[in-house]
């Protein structure tokens, strides 16, 4: 599957994802596309999955007749996601066209303050 890393997702992700070909949007030239852009560059090269961070995208865009998947992460805190990489990996492996999946994270809570 080759697999597409939005510009908010840190790049040691790649990793988790060994079995898969994966780009990030930097080493494409796209970290400044707009996010309907990187979504549309993505697909028109052939990408399976887009792995992003900003959650607002599966508000911003259907994905309806989409040849590409979107998997959101809960966040980009990398020592969270390295705490459970695969829950990425089975959100990826399990991503079919025009699907989006949400993996979920257990923020630390915030500090109170006095």
């Amino acid at each position: 599957m080759l697999v597409l890393l939005d510009k908010n997702v840190p790049y040691p992700v790649r990793g988790f994802l060994l079995h898969h070909t994966v780009r990030t949007a930097a080493e494409l030239g796209w970290d400044r596309l707009t996010n309907g852009d990187v979504l549309n560059a993505g697909e028109a090269e052939g990408f399976d999955v887009m792995v992003t961070a900003d959650q607002s995208l599966s508000y911003q865009q259907n994905l309806m007749n989409r040849t590409i998947a979107l998997v959101f992460l809960g966040t980009n805190r990398l020592s969270l996601l390295e705490a459970e990489p695969e829950r990425i990996v089975l959100a990826v492996d399990a991503a079919t066209a025009g699907s989006y999946r949400f993996v979920k994270y257990e923020l630390p809570p915030k500090p109170k303050r006095d």
